[in-house]
C-alpha cells in the first residue's frame, strides 16, 4: 500500500467525548481519494484509556486509523510520537477538542499550494458552554485564534493546533518538538521560530477554520488569566532557550513584562472597582505583562500532560 500524502494528527489525553467529535469530523472531510488521507491518534494517557475509544470509531473509518501510545506525559513527547508513526508528506494538527468542517483539510492544502508554505496556519473559533454569562465576549475572544481577513503568506506563526505542517520544511531530526516544553506549552513556538530564522514560509488561510468546544471547567476568568499569564512567558523563555542565549531578548522582554504589568494592572484595578466590561481584558493583558518578568523557575505554570482538564 502506498503511502498517504496527508496524515492528520490528533493528540489526547482523557477526553474521550472530545476525541469521538475531532475523529468523526476527520471522517467528514471532503475533497480526497481513498488512501490520500490518514489519521493518527496520539493516546498521552500513561493508562491508554483512549485504546478503547479509538478502536470503535477506527471500525466505521473511511480512511486509514493509527494508534500511538505515548505513555510518558507531555505535549512535545505526544506530538513527537505523532510524528514517528505519521506517514504523510504533510501533517495537519487537530487537537482533540476542535472540531474541523467538512472543507477544512482541503482549504488548508490548497493554501499550501498557492502560497508555497512550510506551515499554514487557520482561525479557531471558540464554542463556549451555555450559562457563562459573565466576561463571555473577552471568553470567546481568548479562546479564538483570530488572524487576517485575507488569505496569504505572514511574517509570524501561530500553534500547531489547526495548522499544516510540510515535512520535508522541518529542521533535521527525529523529535521536532523541544521536550522541555512538555508540561508547559510552547513546544511548537520553538519549532516554528526554528524555521523561521531557516527561512521556512508560513501562510494563513481564512477558510481553514475550526471549532474549539471549551470546556466548563476552562470557561473562566480564572483559568484564562492563569493561561495568559504563561503565555506571557513565551518569548521571554524562547529567548533564553536559544542557543547561544538571547540576552538582549530577554532583558528586552522582561522591561517590556514589567511596564505592561504595572500600568495594565493598576488600569485593572480601577476598573474592577467601577465594574467596567473592560477590565476582563485589561486584567489579561497585565498578565501576561508579569508573565514576560517572571518566566521561569517556580513561576512556569504547567497545563500539560497533568490532568484531563489541561
Amino acid at each position: 500500500m502506498s503511502a498517504p500524502r496527508l496524515t492528520v494528527m490528533i493528540p489526547t489525553c482523557r477526553r474521550p467525548a472530545q476525541l469521538a467529535v475531532a475523529v468523526r469530523s476527520i471522517f467528514a472531510q471532503q475533497g480526497f481519494a481513498p488512501g490520500d488521507v490518514e489519521l493518527v491518534v496520539v493516546d498521552n494517557d500513561p493508562a491508554g484509556s483512549a485504546r478503547a475509544a479509538f478502536e470503535a470509531l477506527a471500525a466505521a473509518a473511511p480512511v486509514s486509523t493509527v494508534y500511538v501510545h505515548a505513555p510518558i506525559p507531555g505535549v512535545a513527547q505526544a506530538r513527537n510520537a505523532g510524528m514517528a508513526a505519521a506517514r504523510g508528506e504533510m501533517v495537519a494538527f487537530l487537537d482533540d477538542d476542535e472540531e474541523a468542517p467538512a472543507h477544512w483539510l482541503a482549504a488548508l492544502v490548497a493554501a499550501q499550494a498557492r502560497h508555497g508554505a512550510a506551515v499554514v496556519f487557520g482561525p479557531v473559533r471558540a464554542a463556549l458552554p451555555a450559562g457563562i454569562d459573565e466576561h463571555r465576549a473577552y471568553l470567546e475572544d481568548f479562546f479564538s485564534r483570530a488572524g487576517p481577513a485575507e488569505a496569504g503568506v505572514i511574517e509570524t506563526y501561530y500553534g500547531c493546533g489547526c495548522s499544516l505542517l510540510v515535512r520535508a520544511a522541518m529542521p533535521p531530526g527525529d523529535k521536532p518538538f523541544a521536550a522541555e516544553r512538555d508540561h508547559i506549552g510552547g513546544e511548537d513556538d520553538l519549532l516554528f521560530g526554528t524555521m523561521k530564522d531557516r527561512g521556512a514560509r508560513f501562510a494563513w488561510e481564512p477558510a481553514a477554520w475550526v471549532w474549539e468546544h471549551v470546556p466548563a471547567a476552562r470557561a473562566n476568568l480564572s483559568y484564562a488569566v492563569r493561561r495568559a499569564f504563561a503565555y506571557g512567558q513565551g518569548p521571554t523563555a524562547a529567548a533564553a532557550a536559544a542557543r547561544p542565549v538571547r540576552w538582549w531578548g530577554v532583558l528586552g522582554w522582561m522591561a517590556q513584562g514589567s511596564v505592561q504589568a504595572a500600568v495594565f494592572g493598576l488600569l485593572a484595578g480601577l476598573q474592577w472597582l467601577i465594574r467596567s466590561p473592560a477590565r476582563a481584558r485589561t486584567l489579561d493583558r497585565a498578565a501576561r505583562g508579569l508573565g514576560k518578568l517572571l518566566w521561569f523557575g517556580a513561576f512556569k505554570i504547567e497545563f500539560y500532560g497533568r490532568s484531563a482538564a489541561a
